[in-house]
Protein backbone atom coordinates (compact mmCIF):
# COMPACT_ATOMS: atom_id res chain seq x y z
CA UNK A 1 0.00 0.00 0.00
CA UNK A 2 1.53 3.33 -0.96
CA UNK A 3 2.30 5.56 2.01
CA UNK A 4 -0.12 8.26 0.87
CA UNK A 5 -3.04 5.78 0.92
CA UNK A 6 -2.10 3.76 3.99
CA UNK A 7 -4.41 5.63 6.39
CA UNK A 8 -7.38 5.19 4.03
CA UNK A 9 -6.73 1.46 3.68
CA UNK A 10 -6.39 1.01 7.43
CA UNK A 11 -9.66 2.91 7.95
CA UNK A 12 -11.55 0.78 5.40
CA UNK A 13 -10.09 -2.55 6.45
CA UNK A 14 -12.38 -3.34 9.38
CA UNK A 15 -15.49 -3.03 7.21
CA UNK A 16 -13.93 -5.19 4.49
CA UNK A 17 -13.05 -7.86 7.06
CA UNK A 18 -16.54 -7.79 8.62
CA UNK A 19 -18.29 -8.04 5.25
CA UNK A 20 -16.05 -10.90 4.15
CA UNK A 21 -16.51 -12.86 7.38
CA UNK A 22 -20.29 -12.52 6.99
CA UNK A 23 -20.28 -14.08 3.51
CA UNK A 24 -21.76 -17.55 3.09
CA UNK A 25 -18.95 -20.12 2.96
CA UNK A 26 -16.30 -17.93 4.63
CA UNK A 27 -14.56 -20.08 7.23
CA UNK A 28 -11.69 -17.71 8.09
CA UNK A 29 -10.49 -14.30 6.98
CA UNK A 30 -7.51 -12.66 8.67
CA UNK A 31 -5.56 -9.57 7.67
CA UNK A 32 -2.38 -8.66 9.52
CA UNK A 33 -0.26 -5.61 8.85
CA UNK A 34 3.43 -6.42 8.61
CA UNK A 35 4.98 -3.75 10.83
CA UNK A 36 8.48 -4.62 9.59
CA UNK A 37 7.41 -3.66 6.05
CA UNK A 38 5.15 -0.59 6.15
CA UNK A 39 2.34 -0.90 3.64
CA UNK A 40 2.44 -4.69 3.46
CA UNK A 41 -0.53 -6.73 4.67
CA UNK A 42 -0.68 -10.50 4.99
CA UNK A 43 -4.07 -12.00 4.19
CA UNK A 44 -5.27 -15.51 5.01
CA UNK A 45 -8.61 -16.59 3.53
CA UNK A 46 -10.36 -19.92 3.87
CA UNK A 47 -13.62 -20.61 2.08
CA UNK A 48 -15.84 -23.68 2.16
CA UNK A 49 -15.43 -24.25 -1.59
CA UNK A 50 -14.43 -22.58 -4.83
CA UNK A 51 -17.95 -21.27 -5.42
CA UNK A 52 -17.88 -19.40 -2.09
CA UNK A 53 -14.46 -17.96 -2.94
CA UNK A 54 -15.64 -16.90 -6.40
CA UNK A 55 -18.71 -15.21 -4.84
CA UNK A 56 -16.35 -13.37 -2.47
CA UNK A 57 -14.26 -12.18 -5.41
CA UNK A 58 -17.37 -10.97 -7.23
CA UNK A 59 -18.63 -9.09 -4.16
CA UNK A 60 -15.32 -7.39 -3.56
CA UNK A 61 -15.02 -6.27 -7.20
CA UNK A 62 -18.23 -4.29 -6.72
CA UNK A 63 -17.18 -2.81 -3.36
CA UNK A 64 -15.69 0.42 -2.05
CA UNK A 65 -12.74 -1.70 -0.88
CA UNK A 66 -11.93 -2.69 -4.45
CA UNK A 67 -12.24 0.90 -5.66
CA UNK A 68 -9.77 1.94 -2.98
CA UNK A 69 -7.27 -0.88 -3.58
CA UNK A 70 -7.76 -1.83 -7.24
CA UNK A 71 -4.32 -0.71 -8.43
CA UNK A 72 -2.33 -2.08 -5.51
CA UNK A 73 0.07 -4.95 -6.05
CA UNK A 74 -1.07 -8.35 -4.83
CA UNK A 75 0.96 -11.54 -4.65
CA UNK A 76 -1.12 -14.58 -3.81
CA UNK A 77 -1.63 -18.29 -4.15
CA UNK A 78 -5.03 -20.00 -4.34
CA UNK A 79 -5.05 -23.63 -3.27
CA UNK A 80 -8.02 -25.77 -4.27
CA UNK A 81 -8.17 -29.44 -3.37
CA UNK A 82 -4.45 -29.99 -3.71
CA UNK A 83 -3.79 -27.60 -6.60
CA UNK A 84 -2.10 -24.21 -6.51
CA UNK A 85 -2.88 -21.16 -8.64
CA UNK A 86 -0.60 -18.14 -8.41
CA UNK A 87 -1.49 -14.60 -9.31
CA UNK A 88 -0.59 -10.99 -8.81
Amino acid sequence: VPQDRLDAVRAALSEHIALTRAEPGCIAFQVTEDHRHPGRFVVFELFENRAAFDAHQARTRASAWFALTRDMKRDYRVTTEGTDEEGA
